[in-house]
C-alpha cells in the first residue's frame, strides 16, 4: 500500500492496519491463524493494498524465518513458461524451514502470465499443494485461466474510499509532523483516485517541499488540469466559441502540462455539471470514449480535442 522512502515504516504489519478491504483482510487472517491456508487470487486495482498483505500472511506464518520460505516473482517481468519451469518448481519442490509444512510463492500481476505459462502454473499448483502454496495478484482476474482460478480462494480488493484515505493521511501527517490542510486531503483523494500509493506518493513529494500542505502545492505536484479551467474551456464551446475553447484548451496543456489523456479525465467528470439536457450528456460521454481511444491507439491528442470540443460546439447549438 506505500512505496518509496516510507516504505518500510508505513508498511502495514498486522491485518487490522490495511485499510478499506475488510471484508477480504478478515476471510485471509482466519485462514491465516489456522496455520493452513490454500492457494489464494488477489485481485483489484493498483495500490490497494494485494502485495502488503500477502506479505503480512507470510511474516505471520514464518516468523523471523520468513525469508527463507518465500519466493517473490513479478510476472510481468518474468512472464514466460521458464519462468514456471525452472525458478517457480526449483522452490517449490524443496521442503520449507520450520513448523509450516509449506512455502508460499508470491506471483505478482499474475495476469501477466503467457497463457503457457498459466497452463504450466496449473499442473505445478496441484503437483506441489502438499510443500507450497501460491498466492496470485493481479489487477483483472478475467485474466487468468479459469482452471487457476478453480484453484484458489479468490479475494477481490476495491479502490480506497475517501475515508480510508482520510486515514492513510492523518497517520502519516502525525508520525512525520505535517500539516494537512483540510481542502489538501480533497485534492489528495481526487489525485489518486482510491490509489493509496500513489497517495502516499503525492504526499511524500509534497512535503519535500513544505511539511505544511495545502491544495495548490498538491495540485502543482501532481499536475492535474483544475476542473475550473475545464469548465472555461466547455463553457466556451457550448457558447459556440471554438476559437476560444480552443486556445484556452492549448493555453491549459502547455502551462500545466498536461497530457491529452489527463485531459479527458478531467472533461469526462465536468460533462455530468453542465447545463445541458441528460441525453446530450450521455452522447458526449459517448464521444469522449472515442476519442479516448483514438488517443491511446496513436493519434495526435490536440487534433483529437480539437474534434471533442467541435463536439461540444454542435451539442451547444443544438445539433448534437
Amino acid at each position: 500500500m506505500s512505496s518509496g522512502i516510507w516504505t518500510e515504516r508505513y508498511r502495514p504489519i498486522k491485518f487490522s492496519e490495511i485499510v478499506g478491504q475488510d471484508n477480504s483482510v478478515k476471510r485471509v487472517e482466519a485462514l491465516t491463524n489456522s496455520m493452513n491456508i490454500p492457494h489464494m487470487l488477489f485481485a483489484g486495482p493498483a495500490g490497494t493494498g494485494k502485495s502488503t498483505l500477502a506479505l503480512i500472511v507470510v511474516k505471520e506464518l514464518y516468523g523471523e524465518n520468513w525469508k527463507e520460505n518465500y519466493l517473490e516473482l513479478n510476472a510481468s517481468d518474468e512472464r514466460g513458461i521458464n519462468v514456471v519451469r525452472e525458478k517457480v518448481k526449483n522452490f517449490a519442490r524443496t521442503k520449507s524451514l520450520g513448523n509450516i509444512p509449506f512455502k508460499i510463492i508470491f506471483l505478482d500481476e499474475a495476469d501477466a502470465l503467457t497463457p503457457e505459462a498459466q497452463q504450466a502454473l496449473r499442473r505445478t499448483m496441484e503437483n506441489y499443494s502438499t510443500t507450497c502454496r501460491f498466492i496470485l495478484s493481479c489487477n483483472y482476474s478475467s485474466k487468468i485461466i479459469d482452471p487457476i482460478q478453480s484453484r484458489c480462494a479468490i479475494f477481490k480488493f476495491k479502490l480506497l474510499e475517501k475515508k480510508d484515505i482520510e486515514k492513510v493521511i492523518a497517520k502519516i501527517a502525525e508520525k512525520e509532523n505535517l500539516v494537512v490542510k483540510p481542502e489538501a486531503v480533497e485534492v489528495l483523494y481526487e489525485g489518486c483516485e482510491g490509489d493509496c500509493r500513489k497517495c502516499i506518493n503525492i504526499m511524500q513529494s509534497t512535503a519535500s517541499i513544505s511539511p505544511l500542505i495545502t491544495s495548490e502545492l498538491v495540485a502543482t505536484i501532481i499536475s492535474n488540469t483544475k476542473p475550473r479551467d475545464i469548465k472555461i474551456v466547455l463553457d466556451y464551446a457550448l457558447s459556440g466559441d471554438f476559437q476560444k475553447s480552443k486556445e484556452k484548451l492549448l493555453d491549459i496543456m502547455l502551462r500545466e502540462s498536461i497530457s491529452g489523456q489527463d485531459v479527458i479525465k478531467a472533461i469526462q467528470k465536468e460533462i455530468w455539471n453542465l447545463p445541458v439536457e441528460p441525453t446530450i450528456k450521455v452522447k458526449l460521454t459517448e464521444k469522449t470514449g472515442e476519442i479516448e481511444f483514438r488517443i491511446i491507439e496513436g493519434s495526435d491528442p490536440f487534433i483529437q480535442l480539437q474534434s471533442l470540443l467541435a463536439s461540444f460546439v454542435l451539442a451547444g447549438l443544438g445539433r448534437e
